[in-house]
Formats: C-alpha cells, sequence, structure tokens
C-alpha cells in the first residue's frame, strides 16, 4: 500500500491512497507507516478518506501503527468514510482513538484533544 506523507504544523500528515486497507495490503501498510513515521513529531494523522473498506486485518494494522508510535507519539484518524466510521464503532475502536472529520479539524485541535 502506497502511503503520502506531509508535515503541517508540527503534525506528519499520512495519506493512504488505496480504496481497501484489507488483509491483501494489511503487511504493506504496516511496512510503509513504519517508513513514512520514523522521524515523526508527537502527532501522527492518519489520513483515511480514500479508504472505502476496511476489514479486522486492516483496523488491526491501525492498531499496530499506533503501538508502533507508542508511547511517545500519538496517532489521530481523519476522514472515516461510513465503513471504516462503521468497523471503528462496532469494535469499539473509536473510543480509542482521537477521531477528526477530516485533517483541518485534526490540525485544528488540541494536540491532547482525547
Amino acid at each position: 500500500m502506497q502511503l503520502e506523507a506531509e508535515d503541517r504544523d508540527g503534525v506528519r500528515i499520512v495519506r493512504a491512497t488505496q480504496p481497501r486497507l484489507d488483509a491483501v495490503v494489511a503487511v504493506q501498510f504496516k511496512d510503509a507507516f513504519r517508513d513514512v513515521t520514523a522521524d515523526a513529531q508527537n502527532r501522527v494523522v492518519l489520513d483515511l478518506s480514500a479508504v472505502e473498506f476496511l476489514d479486522s486485518s486492516g483496523l488491526g494494522a491501525i492498531v499496530a501503527a499506533m503501538k508502533h508510535l507508542a508511547p511517545d507519539r500519538r496517532l489521530e484518524l481523519a476522514g472515516l468514510g461510513p465503513i471504516v466510521t462503521k468497523v471503528f464503532s462496532l469494535t469499539r475502536m473509536d473510543t480509542v482513538f482521537a477521531i477528526h472529520a477530516d485533517v483541518e479539524q485534526a490540525l485544528a485541535a488540541p494536540a491532547d484533544a482525547p
């Protein structure tokens, strides 16, 4: 899976560019995420606005990404579509991650916002 990354206002923004984050690409996602966040500062925002489908393997890959950053850095999510939102809600992972409507909202939120 290809990821795009940019730094804005001291935040590393990582964009998933493929419509599916599932078992087929989960390992590639984890490897690419590690690469693009190796030198990231405190906050990383994962923009999932292009992701239309997420399965349990994709969810596991996002959790692994969060654990990779911990404890010094924080992973926040942005741009979840309806299907992805439903997966996070059903698994109650929406209580674990700070979830923002979009990247702009994430950047406007305080760094310590839940």
